[in-house]
């Protein structure tokens, strides 16, 4: 049966089925290919859309706004201080507003309530651009890289989270993983490990589809024969600056550096979602440096700009995915 998801939102991708999670890779990389053949795609001209930021954003925002114009789209950015949601104007009526004045929403801010509830009010289709509980646009972009890396197929290839396993990437991936047939693997300290509720969630779903969920603290363990390490920054947009010296404690074991990449697969590929911490050339990056005296953070240079990253082809992906996901669910039913 042909997958349809005209008019669903996109809210987080415990809400889809392993076949619909495939089909919107494989309308990526058909777009994809499109883009590059020069082939113009403007199947949703006449649409307009928002894009809501709570959290200000280089890749989403830009993913969004490229997407949407290559499908013809309108698009309107409202940042942080260009909306009054939350603050002069509650959800709900937020929600009503631009849901007579647009096709689409998406939203990149706090909650996971916050975009569910956009979606339950607006009336039309919202997508989740990151919450902090989910980050499920990533995870499209995240399996289109993985799928090109390794042709020959993704189901049972072993993906090692490393660092911070209870933010919002590692939640998703550990879902993504488990509807498609990945061995996922936390690797990190029992202070920063998924909630258990989710684990027993996605546990549930791996039994079903040949993957696995794995939590372990050991680093050698954890990354052993690994086809994919994957790791974020440590200190997550929001989260207070004051916090960095106790997560340094906590994850500088888990940096992601050559001896631990010596544990995977020699085929195995460097991701990293972006931005990161693997110099000084930020201004955080600098203020940790001058304070902690770590120059590379979540990731050393060596691994971030060695042969096995592939951290860019990820980001450009994340355009291709937006992309087939905002047509996927404003196209009219077939």
């Amino acid at each position: 049966m042909a997958v349809n998801l005209s008019g669903r939102n996109f809210l987080k991708l415990l809400d889809f089925t392993p076949d619909e999670i495939r089909y919107l890779i494989d309308l990526s990389a058909e777009l994809k290919a499109k883009k590059k053949a020069g082939e113009l795609h403007k199947y949703l001209e006449g649409k307009n859309i928002v894009l809501l930021f709570e959290k200000t954003s280089t890749r989403t925002r830009c993913s969004f706004e490229v997407a949407g114009h290559d499908l013809g789209m309108g698009v309107t950015y409202l940042d942080p201080k260009s909306s009054q949601m939350g603050k002069k104007e509650s959800i709900e009526d937020t929600a009503r507003v631009l849901g007579r004045m647009f096709d689409g929403i998406e939203y990149r801010g706090y909650a996971q309530e916050i975009v569910e509830e956009l979606a339950e009010k607006s009336g039309v289709v919202v997508w989740n651009g990151l919450t902090t509980e989910f980050h499920p646009t990533q995870m499209i972009a995240d399996m289109l890289t993985v799928r090109e890396k390794f042709p020959e197929g993704i189901e049972g290839k072993k993906l090692v989270f490393m660092g911070d396993a209870q933010n919002n990437v590692a939640n998703s991936l550990m879902v993504v993983c488990a509807k498609l047939g990945l061995n996922f693997v936390a690797c990190g300290p029992k202070e920063q490990m998924p909630v258990a509720e989710l684990v027993e969630t996605c546990k549930a779903i791996a039994a079903e589809t040949g993957g696995s969920v794995t939590l372990t603290e050991s680093v050698e363990e954890g990354c052993k024969d690994a086809d994919i390490i994957y790791t974020d920054i440590w200190v997550s947009m929001g989260e207070p600056y004051e916090i960095w010296g106790e997560r340094i404690r906590l994850l500088s074991p888990y940096q992601v550096n050559a001896q631990v990449m010596s544990y995977a697969k020699p085929t195995a590929i460097f991701m990293h979602c972006l931005p990161s911490y693997h110099d000084t050339n930020t201004t955080t990056g600098a203020e940790v440096a001058e304070q902690f005296g770590l120059t590379e953070l979540e990731v050393t240079d060596e691994v971030f700009e060695g042969p096995q990253s592939v951290v860019f082809d990820e980001a450009e992906n994340r355009m291709h995915s937006i992309k087939a996901i905002m047509y996927a669910t404003l196209k009219q039913p077939e």
